[in-house]
């Protein structure tokens, strides 16, 4: 700890004589000091001082010329390796004090490394987030290549492992072209080191050690080094207006709503929302407010807020943004406690939209009144009944939390969620955030006890590090599912480092949700599938998997899509072989899948369910064709219909239905056997029709039956669940 509070002594001292950067002695010394390990170098002044040098550290050496303002010396010709001469020494001495010229400060000689793997480590700040470790391949090639892995600082041990564990050259780790394996701890004390330096020296803005050679015995040394300093006033400060948590409860949760800027016209907001409300079933008083009066939708209409008698709990507004801030009197006089900005205008449209934005929140703050939005399309509640969002959809009341930072694909989800029979906690669009942001949204949501997923779908946070705090604290007890949109936009960073360089906006981004534990996905509807198994499945204990199927085509595509996506697909043990030789015919495919070569007995499929779910060699069982399978047998009927007069439509109707029943009961024992063996099943449907649905409700059974059309889906859905499984236990903090 001393030793570290010196390092910051001498740094802030660097910066106070207007120093902005350190060349790799200085900032190598720093590394030593932390108990990174770093080459043995000499400095000299002179040519004529360097071939001594070289004699004490043994040739062959490494010459490198220092100067000012010279960052990257490889690139300026200010490196040359593999001397082996004093001739040669003086000679590459005098280009490079050519090179430099006035700007020329010292000579390093450095003993000539050996190994065959290079890798880098730096830090950088990044302005959403602050400091970022980076580790990957590294030497000439880093740029070209860019395998590296993020973390944010401070670094704990899992993420230090998971930093190795993650880099896509992991091999080079290990026993390589007969040198030993890496030293995981030294190499692990250079990042862990790197951490302990951006945390404490918030003057530290970059730093840079490229390449950090393995040795024959695998261990690392760092061969050179830079570091880039500012003053710490130069950062930027991010100042979270903090909000009251009990009023935004208490904006899911209204007794009294006014409509303002209620309208008589369908399709138009102010009639559109305040219809969802009604057609909702909301059990509070609502209240329409126009300035022309009379009735709309045959209930009055109040021209003022003061016309109502009594206090109104929640506004939903839809007047012009320029009117927006004369309504706020009237609210504080009527105790509003929140109010659903839906207006656009503000911030979205330019400077001026900023302004008035600004002026709105700072009245609805000093009167109390929380603003979700503006320019958000509304949000709705279940469980209290309440709905007034831009999409007439009325989903059930479940433990699903929504929210979006696009409207539009907000409602989207609603509507699916309605349609597939998914529950919903609660939705909101944040809109701009002005009030509001997506992170006070996770921290509600974390203390709320009808929450078990929450899913978001974002395109920018507004405060980086409090988005990786809120996002790390709620996924250590309820999953966090996020789809991010404008993935492919590199953010390009002014960085005079390789690390800062090599780092978009995305790629941090995508670290801290890893980071947090957070599951990202990639298209709207896997919101929907994760939420449908993280509401209705147990987790499962590992990645292992059991493939049922109908038919052996799909159990191929399966295992194809499992071992893509991270899961394994264990061989079958000879016992449970043994057991199902029992049931199944003798060319069965007595492996993993499990091929019931299309079995119309329907107990067939329950007998080999059941047997994998028994087995410990598997956590999860995915069960394909089964179900969907009556609608093969619907078309067979209809057909034989047409061709058999012998036939009648009672005989065909009877056949169906005894098929929908089989169906039926065969769903309800899956759901069964999840419960009685706590492993998640997914199922896969063989077709779909209307009666079709992705979630399957029994109320006298704790989880529910899971079906996806296609065998993507469902893979993706339980490697999401599995990658969330290995996070909790990473980080010890697995239930």
């Amino acid at each position: 700890m001393t030793q570290l509070k010196d390092i910051v002594t001498t740094i802030d001292n660097y910066i106070k004589t207007g120093i902005q950067s350190l060349n790799e002695d200085l900032a190598k010394e720093i590394f030593n000091k932390m108990g990174m390990p770093v080459v043995r170098e000499i400095r000299r002044q002179s040519i004529e001082d360097i071939p001594g040098a070289a004699q004490t550290v043994g040739y062959p050496v490494v010459l490198k010329g220092i100067a000012k303002q010279m960052l990257h010396k490889t690139e300026a010709g200010m490196v040359e390796v593999g001397i082996t001469s004093e001739d040669r020494l003086k000679e590459a001495a005098r280009k490079m004090m050519s090179r430099a010229g006035d700007a020329f400060e010292a000579f390093l000689v450095q003993p000539q490394i050996r190994g065959r793997r290079e890798f880098t480590a730096g830090m950088f700040k990044d302005p959403q987030f602050g400091p970022v470790i980076m580790f990957g391949v590294g030497g000439v090639l880093a740029e070209a290549l860019k395998d590296m892995v993020l973390r944010l600082a401070p670094l704990c041990e899992s993420d230090l492992d998971e930093m190795l564990d993650n880099l896509k050259a992991k091999a080079l780790l290990r026993p390589f072209r007969g040198e030993a394996a890496v030293n995981r701890e030294e190499l692990k004390s250079v990042l862990r080191g790197l951490s302990d330096l951006a945390m404490a020296c918030p003057g530290i803005r970059e730093i840079d050690i490229n390449p950090l050679i393995i040795s024959p015995d695998g261990s690392p040394v760092a061969v050179d080094g830079l570091m880039i300093l500012e003053k710490p006033e130069n950062t930027v400060a991010r100042v979270h207006r903090k909000i009251d948590f009990k009023a935004l409860h208490a904006t899911f949760h209204p007794k009294t709503i006014a409509f303002v800027g209620a309208s008589a016209i369908p399709g138009k907001w102010g009639h559109m929302l305040p219809t969802n409300a009604y057609a909702g079933g909301f059990k509070g008083e609502i209240f329409l407010v126009n300035p022309k009066g009379g009735t709309i939708m045959g209930r009055n209409v109040y021209k003022t807020l003061d016309d109502i008698e009594g206090d109104v709990d929640l506004a939903v507004v839809t007047v012009p943004a320029n009117r927006v801030i004369d309504l706020i009197p009237a609210l504080e006089k009527k105790n509003a406690k929140g109010m659903v900005l839906i207006t656009s205008g503000f911030r979205e449209v330019g400077e001026h939209g900023r302004q008035l934005e600004d002026e709105v929140m700072a009245a609805a703050a000093s009167a109390g009144i929380l603003v979700i939005g503006p320019n958000t399309m509304g949000m709705c509640n279940p469980h209290a009944s309440l709905y007034f969002s831009g999409a007439n959809a009325f989903p059930k009341p479940g433990s699903t939390a929504i929210v979006s930072q696009s409207g539009n694909l907000g409602t989207q989800l609603l509507a699916f969620a309605e349609q597939q029979g998914i529950g919903i906690r609660a939705f909101a669009g944040s809109g701009n955030e002005a009030m509001v942001t997506i992170e006070d949204f996770m921290q509600a949501f974390e203390i709320d006890d009808l929450t078990r997923t929450v899913m978001l779908y974002i395109e920018s946070v507004k405060d980086g590090r409090k988005f990786f705090e809120s996002a790390t604290r709620l996924s250590k007890i309820k999953p966090v599912v996020l789809l991010k949109g404008g993935r492919t936009r590199v953010g390009e960073k002014a960085a005079s480092s390789h690390t800062g360089a090599m780092a978009s906006d995305a790629s941090v981004f995508n670290a801290a949700c890893t980071q947090a534990g957070i599951i990202q996905v990639e298209q709207p509807m896997e919101l929907l599938d994760m939420s449908a198994v993280f509401s209705s499945l147990p987790m499962p204990r590992g990645g292992h998997v059991a493939i049922m199927t109908l038919g052996g085509g799909w159990g191929v595509v399966t295992t194809d899509l499992c071992t893509e996506y991270g899961l394994g697909v264990p061989k079958l043990s000879k016992k449970i072989i043994e057991r199902l030789d029992t049931c199944l015919p003798d060319f069965w495919s007595h492996g993993n899948p499990v091929d019931i070569v299309g079995e119309a007995d329907p107990e067939i499929p329950k007998i080999c369910l059941e047997e994998l779910l028994k087995w410990d060699g598997c956590d999860a069982v995915i069960h394909l064709g089964i179900h969907g399978r009556r609608l093969l047998v619907n078309g067979m009927a209809s057909a034989v219909l047409k061709a058999d007069s012998g036939i009648t439509e009672e005989m065909a109707s009877t056949f169906m239905a005894d098929a929908l029943r089989k169906e039926e009961q065969y769903t309800r024992y899956t759901v069964e056997l999840t419960q009685k063996y706590g492993k998640p099943v997914v199922g896969v449907s063989l077709l779909t029709d209307e009666l079709s649905r992705a979630l399957y409700r029994y109320d006298d059974l704790d989880y529910k039956g899971v079906f996806f059309p296609s065998p993507e889906r469902a893979v993706k859905a339980l490697a999401g669940m599995v990658r969330y499984r290995k996070w909790l236990d990473t980080t010890g903090t697995g239930r």
